[in-house]
């Protein structure tokens, strides 16, 4: 398989490392991947390697303090870096190689004299995604695999549910315009701010932003050209049957405010459905992507966490590979498959699968019928259907549509100047609201194509609005995201919505829910005007007649709880 050329580190005789940092693996293909591999000087026998393998070159500093970490607790120490990053003569594409490169990487680590023949991966957002790339063939070598956070190209960014948005258009130059990092420009906030605005401003077509900025993005412009969740993107990862091959078990850890969160979990909901007896574990909190990754921040978008919420996850990552690399006792933590903290009630709790972390739904139906400023959300479906009209100017670019995001976490009001919100009655009881919410929205529109938004909310007795859950999608790849089937004009039509943000919430006795419905149209994402056309080449002079959308009444809602 792979062949490899390394060098070892000028030796420190008051260091108790041995650095190799040159080590050139050479993949099947010809290609490169840079590793750096530290072990302790006075081990003499074989142990199981920790590899991390990363897009992001931080050797200086962070990268060989982690090494060194696995170094301490036992283990051989590994980090390689994506093809093209570091060492590596070839281009830098990203995504694009880690399910081969991996592999290659695994397969030189294991027959290396100091390795025990066993490695295990962990690692936080693109590691993530590397180690579940990993597993589209996996190595026997490889037994264990711990993601935090992690990626699905494709899936939560840079799309999500066929919605192109746009944080990775920035991060492409900061990971891919050099062998390291090009913190100039990846983190040059106020640039791509006002490209974004520049755009929204101009109308014009959303593959036409990287002439506004005045750079070519090759990367945003690849990925653009492939709106179906297409073999190029099935390709980075696995995908349906290659779960069933997955048998290794699994540590993952995610959180409620994880902007990729569709990523991170769309991997355990297939491996449960393909492979159900992985043995897979979850750990899940009120976190965000960078958040999750040192185990939670005491403040994420305004909310002050539960105390109990806090953990140390460097060390369950390594309780973890003792338990599976070494025969040791299974982290404390892990009272179950599932194991979550609850927001509200300052506790963790754990269940046997996603699907049992709830017993029950609440179901709403929408109304016509106004309850003050909002409308009605009905637990019965009402005897006669009725629908809701909204019209949506695609020109006007003074109004924005859809403010979905959760920032700040809870707000004393929300936007109501478009769209339509619906509010229950008050909670009998208190309850968990437990899992990711399901939906069934029939709609009619004048287009042939429309991105939708929905955002959850609790309404809580002194009236804070706290941000539950999310979900924006584009209608035409609501029944299959690999391949788009438009809506026809004026014939109604049923969208079912499932790939929404998991969260756990304690909710107070007289609370109420809240629904805000919505058409997509903001400068942060594709502006999906409806021609039928590729959404990437429509511009303002395709908005020429207005949308219109009607939203029926016999459009539910499904809250998973706990009573």
């Amino acid at each position: 398989m792979a062949q490899q050329t390394a060098s070892t580190k000028a030796d420190d005789p008051t260091s108790p490392y041995n650095i190799q940092d040159s080590v050139l693996i050479t993949t099947p293909d010809g290609a490169t991947v840079s590793a750096i591999v530290v072990r302790k000087k006075d081990v003499t026998q074989p142990l199981p390697a920790i590899l991390q393998f990363t897009i992001y070159v931080r050797d200086k500093g962070r990268d060989l303090k982690s090494l060194k970490e696995s170094a301490d607790r036992g283990y051989i120490g590994v980090i390689a870096y994506s093809r093209g990053k570091r060492f590596s003569p070839n281009a830098i594409d990203p995504y694009e190689h880690e399910a081969t490169d991996t592999y290659a990487v695994i397969d030189w680590v294991s027959k290396q004299p100091w390795c025990n023949g066993s490695v295990g991966m962990f690692g936080g957002s693109y590691n993530g995604f590397s180690q579940w790339a990993a597993c589209k063939k996996l190595h026997p070598a490889l037994k264990t695999i711990v993601p935090y956070v992690a990626n699905r190209p494709g899936m939560g960014l840079p799309m999500e549910n066929n919605v192109f948005v746009n944080p990775n258009y920035e991060w492409s130059f900061y990971v891919g315009n050099n062998k390291y990092l090009d913190t100039l420009v990846g983190n040059d906030r106020k640039r791509f701010r006002k490209m974004m605005f520049d755009w929204w401003q101009s109308g014009v077509a959303y593959n036409r932003m990287d002439s506004l900025d005045g750079m070519p993005n090759q990367w945003f412009q690849r990925w653009i050209s492939h709106p179906d969740f297409d073999q190029y993107w099935q390709a980075m990862a696995p995908y349906e049957r290659d779960f069933a091959q997955i048998t290794i078990p699994i540590l993952a850890f995610d959180g409620y405010y994880n902007d990729s969160q569709n990523s991170s979990l769309y991997y355990l909901r297939e491996l449960q459905k393909y492979s159900p007896q992985t043995p897979w574990y979850l750990v899940m909190g009120p976190y965000g992507h960078f958040g999750t990754q040192i185990g939670g921040e005491r403040v994420i978008n305004g909310y002050s966490v539960d105390s109990v919420a806090l953990f140390d996850i460097k060390k369950i990552t390594y309780q973890w590979f003792d338990y599976i690399l070494k025969q040791g006792p299974k982290p404390e933590r892990l009272a179950d498959k599932i194991n979550y903290e609850v927001m509200g009630a300052n506790e963790w709790r754990s269940a046997p699968s996603l699907d049992r972390m709830h017993n029950g739904y609440l179901t709403f139906y929408l109304t016509n019928q106004k309850t003050g400023s909002f409308y009605s959300l009905a637990p019965k479906k009402p005897s006669i259907t009725g629908y809701l009209s909204q019209t949506v100017d695609f020109a006007d670019r003074q109004t924005s549509n859809n403010n979905y995001y959760p920032d700040p976490i809870s707000r004393k009001e929300i936007d109501t100047s478009n769209g339509f919100v619906f509010v229950s009655e008050p909670l009998s009881e208190s309850m968990l609201i437990n899992g990711s919410f399901l939906a069934q929205l029939t709609i009619s529109i004048n287009k042939k194509d429309v991105d939708l938004g929905i955002t959850l909310y609790e309404l809580t007795p002194t009236g804070d609005y706290f941000h539950l859950s999310y979900y924006i999608g584009r209608a035409s790849y609501a029944n299959d995201i690999t391949r788009r089937t438009l809506l026809k004009p004026n014939a109604q039509t049923t969208i079912d919505v499932s790939n929404t943000h998991l969260v756990s919430k304690q909710l107070s006795k007289g609370s109420r829910l809240v629904v805000a419905i919505n058409v997509n149209k903001n400068p942060f994402s594709q502006l999906n005007y409806g021609t039928g056309n590729d959404v990437s080449t429509e511009s303002i002079r395709d908005a020429k007649e207005p949308l219109l959308i009607n939203w029926y009444t016999n459009s539910y809602f499904r809250i998973p709880v706990w009573q």
